[in-house]
């Protein structure tokens, strides 16, 4: 069965929660100082990328129980989630939504995944297409590695680690946060932590959208220019460890660490603007949560 959500819609107060909850200071989300970006065609704040993936985070959840899919997940050790989605619109204040949920897919060729097509749409058309997936090993960023070893007591928090190009970023759990994470997208906050039940799950993708603070603060203090060369997401594509997420308690740690821009190539050989980080995230004890590339690219690159 497919699952297709029809009368999902954010207001301002929405995106501002998602906006504090996650540390995100991108003036895109900002419903007073939006207009102070040069050129910015979307008329308003918008909502923040990794909001609309916590909703896709819960639907499928929703999708996976309605259809015995967690034996399925458990029965092949599928103890990776997996977040493919490319960038194709934006969602405003009052947009109506709809999220579509197909039909899972299995696949056995190289490795077991269970995969499920995703779009998000609003009236003007597609927001977001693209895959969120289980699998066994991670599906991204693992042309590249990083040694855990780098995280210790003398890294300062917002600066280059030594010995290495990677921007360090210091961020600690809370359920508060990740309570409000979750009702900024609309999702029921008792699902996932219910202090009174001893149930304390924090989603995913509040895992993964400190990557946002993190690279602003790259961002920031290379002296990027935030309102006349801003950036905006074009694509995401994140590999979280389920297991290790799921050992999360409030008031622990969470070391990111984002490298630097990498310029990605063209496929009809003309020059791109397209960039990507590579992007880490460790828990207190220097065990993997997530591991990704996020593409970027200047506002002008999409503009008509």
């Amino acid at each position: 069965m497919d699952l297709r959500v029809t009368t999902f819609s954010l207001d301002f107060v929405h995106i501002d929660v998602a906006r504090n909850a996650t540390d995100d200071f991108n003036l895109f989300h900002d419903k007073k100082q939006w207009d102070q970006i040069v050129n910015n065609p979307f008329g308003g704040p918008i909502a923040l990328g990794f909001q609309l993936e916590c909703l896709i985070e819960d639907l499928v959840k929703q999708y996976r129980c309605q259809n015995g899919e967690l034996e399925t997940i458990q029965q092949h050790g599928l103890k990776f989630s997996n977040y493919a989605f490319n960038f194709a619109g934006v969602v405003r204040p009052k947009d109506e939504l709809t999220a579509d949920i197909k039909k899972s897919r299995m696949s056995t060729k190289e490795q077991t995944i269970l995969s499920n097509r995703v779009v998000l749409k609003n009236e003007q058309g597609i927001v977001l297409i693209g895959f969120k997936s289980e699998s066994d090993q991670p599906l991204f960023a693992n042309e590249t590695s990083i040694d855990s070893a780098l995280i210790n007591d003398n890294i300062q928090d917002r600066n280059i680690i030594s010995g290495s190009d990677y921007f360090y970023k210091r961020k600690f759990t809370t359920n508060s946060n990740a309570k409000n994470f979750l009702i900024s997208s609309c999702v029921e906050q008792s699902d996932y932590l219910d202090e009174v039940n001893d149930k304390i799950s924090f989603p995913e993708t509040y895992c993964t959208s400190l990557i946002s603070c993190a690279l602003l603060e790259r961002g920031k203090a290379e002296g990027i220019d935030f309102k006349r060369n801003p950036m905006v997401y074009t694509a995401h594509k994140i590999s979280v460890d389920r297991h290790n997420v799921a050992k999360l308690r409030s008031d622990q740690k969470i070391h990111i660490l984002v490298g630097p821009p990498i310029a990605e190539a063209n496929t009809d050989s003309t020059e791109s603007a397209l960039i990507k980080h590579y992007c880490f995230g460790f828990n207190q004890e220097k065990e993997i949560l997530f591991q990704g590339e996020i593409q970027l690219a200047p506002l002008s690159y999409i503009l008509p």
